[in-house]
């Protein structure tokens, strides 16, 4: 979505072009390219010259929204909320049958809740986080040939939203 939003100017762009420069998959390109199209996040032009475009405004589109539309599910608590067999230990009874006992220690529901509050941190910050955002974030970002070394990496804030410190719940 960044190749995208960074090579369009308007004009659509082709999957190939985007799978040449990002070294991705055409096909898997081709099948995310289809959700997000489903999903209201690109249009597609046909023709010559077709490709890609963006449905919308760069800063109309978080990245939330890209995430739902690919069906990315990335809350860390995904595990253990709205699972039958979360928190479930399966015992057996006298007679050796499996019975289902719900796990209701103090230690589970701590994490449980930890991983809730994680989860709801992220996806506001994913919700208020749009294309927009990390495109101007990405014309003063500088790589050098390290990945690791980016511009800014060492003092530990992301450069999109100000570091919000450590939360105490």
């Amino acid at each position: 979505m960044l190749d995208l939003t960074f090579h369009s100017n308007g004009n659509p762009v082709r999957l190939q072009e985007i799978s040449t420069r990002q070294s991705i998959s055409l096909h898997y390109l081709e099948q995310l390219f289809r959700k997000l199209r489903t999903g209201k996040v690109v249009k597609s032009v046909r023709g010559p010259g077709g490709g890609y475009v963006l449905s919308r405004s760069m800063d109309e589109i978080s990245i939330k929204d890209v995430l739902d539309c690919v069906g990315e599910n990335i809350n860390p608590a995904r595990d253990i909320l709205n699972v039958p067999s979360s928190g479930i230990e399966i015992m057996k009874d006298e007679q050796g049958n499996d019975i289902n006992a719900v796990v209701d220690t103090k230690e589970f529901n701590l994490t449980k809740s930890y991983f809730e509050n994680l989860g709801t941190i992220m996806m506001d910050y994913l919700a208020t986080t749009t294309l927009g955002d990390l495109s101007r974030k990405g014309a003063n970002v500088v790589f050098d040939s390290e990945p690791a070394n980016v511009a800014g990496a060492a003092s530990n804030t992301s450069g999109i939203r100000p570091n919000i410190g450590e939360i105490n719940q």
